[in-house]
């Protein structure tokens, strides 16, 4: 097993027992506890873990998230292939709004220079990347830029988003379940996605598969009001058929 593999098995482990434990890990892994020690201390550089003695916490059970230079390290291959996946999403001319995440930025980044499009997002990395798009009009949602996802949220977000009315809106999440729907940790980040997808006719969320199972503190919204879900070949084939089961059209990249 390669380091980059054996750390996702670490994540994945943690977030969702809630903690590791070095010892475990090791005899786990079939690796020394030093090699464990090592891959936590990654982690925990990368923002995903908080060292404790003897293990380690997911930074979500603490109330943070990770910066976005180092959400956009995470399973980047599956991220491309989500968002290349999502351009088939796109309707010809008309407006999209594009939530804050690194998998939706990189729909942004990917969207064809031909394509005459009107973009609202309220994520100033998508809004910078699209400026000098030949195609693009952009409409920058305003509010309080949160430094963790570089998103404006708040009343003025909020307010501004009653003002328009999209063909499909492109929605990132930290946690998908079928029982609590699309969650994300920090509530005003919730409100402003909740009013995101009450302004678009179609909404299509991109997750690759670690956000599916998992569930945050903010709740977004109901499966029901979910058209598509494009995530990865990560996810089985069982759990992908009870989201389908739940409403949505379920799309593996």
């Amino acid at each position: 097993m390669y380091a980059t593999e054996r750390q996702q098995e670490i994540l994945t482990r943690a977030r969702s027992a809630g903690r590791v434990e070095v010892r475990s890990l090791a005899k786990l892994l079939d690796v020394t506890q030093e090699t464990v020690r090592r891959d936590l201390t990654a982690l925990e550089r990368r923002g995903f873990l908080h060292r404790v003695h003897g293990g380690a916490i997911p930074i979500e059970r603490l109330g943070f998230e990770p910066a976005v230079p180092e959400r956009e390290a995470v399973m980047a291959a599956e991220k491309e292939r989500i968002a290349r996946a999502a351009l088939d999403e796109l309707p010809d001319g008309g407006a999209v709004i594009i939530d804050a995440g690194t998998t939706t930025a990189l729909l942004a980044a990917l969207l064809p220079v031909d394509l005459r499009l009107t973009v609202v997002t309220h994520a100033l990395p998508i809004a910078v990347a699209l400026a000098n798009h030949p195609a693009v009009t952009v409409h920058m949602l305003g509010g309080t830029i949160r430094r963790s996802t570089l998103a404006a949220v708040g009343r003025w977000a909020e307010r501004d988003v009653r003002d328009i009315y999209a063909d499909v809106a492109f929605i990132g999440t930290n946690g998908l379940t079928v029982a609590q729907g699309l969650t994300t940790p920090d509530l005003a980040e919730a409100a402003v996605k909740r009013a995101l997808i009450a302004a678009a006719r179609r909404t299509v969320v991109l997750a690759d598969h670690t956000k599916i199972g998992r569930t945050d503190f903010g709740h977004v919204a109901a499966l029901a009001e979910v058209d598509t879900i494009i995530t990865d070949v990560g996810v089985p084939a069982d759990v992908a058929a009870e989201l389908e089961a739940a409403g949505p059209r379920v799309f593996l990249a």
